[in-house]
């Protein structure tokens, strides 16, 4: 499988580490390629658009031509994970004129909503698909506050959605990849296949 994590800014390391780990549960395994710049997207199984700062990776994805082909990944039916700032980016509405959202995910949200660094926080949440709750890393969390018709909450956290899917992309309001807990990853990524034991 070759993952691709959009590399013009946030948590990338963290990512390819996690997408290694989803893969090897499954008996296979993960070629990571960090993408900086356009043409690599269209070569990738799966892609990753990790945390960080939404307004710095709007701008480059669109300056560099990688917005379009990240369309065409989804548009194709082909996984992505957005955390964080990738779920603002992904979004059909970031509230926020210095996002060109990409309008990948059906929701509207709004930025830092859970708080400052200061209220970063962290919860054991249960998450649609997995057995156990998910210990869930918030850090100046984004707010799912209107999710459209045809998309699935999979977390709440005191009845907000936190963590959602819709089609081939899976969004979530945390940082999955700040965690040794591969599961979001997997739940993106390997949605109906068995865990090898």
């Amino acid at each position: 499988m070759k993952a691709g994590v959009i590399a013009v800014q946030g948590d990338v390391a963290e990512h390819a580490a996690a997408v290694r780990n989803a893969a090897a549960a499954h008996d296979e395994s993960a070629e990571v390629v960090e993408i900086r710049e356009a043409g690599i997207v269209s070569d990738c199984d799966v892609l990753l658009v990790p945390g960080g700062e939404s307004t710095t990776i709007s701008r480059l994805i669109h300056r560099e031509g990688i917005a379009a082909e990240i369309g065409d990944h989804v548009a194709s039916g082909k996984p992505v994970l957005a955390t964080c700032a990738g779920l603002i980016v992904c979004s059909t509405d970031a509230k926020d004129d210095r996002v060109d959202a990409l309008g990948l995910v059906d929701v509207s949200v709004d930025r830092n909503a859970f708080g400052r660094q200061k209220d970063s926080f962290e919860a054991k949440i249960p998450v649609t698909g997995l057995d156990d709750p998910f210990h869930a890393v918030f850090i100046r969390a984004p707010l799912i506050d209107d999710v459209g018709a045809g998309v699935e909450t999979l977390a709440t956290v005191d009845g907000r959605p936190v963590a959602v899917r819709d089609g081939p992309v899976v969004a979530t309001a945390f940082h999955p990849e700040l965690t040794d807990d591969p599961r979001i990853h997997d739940l993106a990524f390997f949605p109906e296949r068995e865990v090898v034991a």
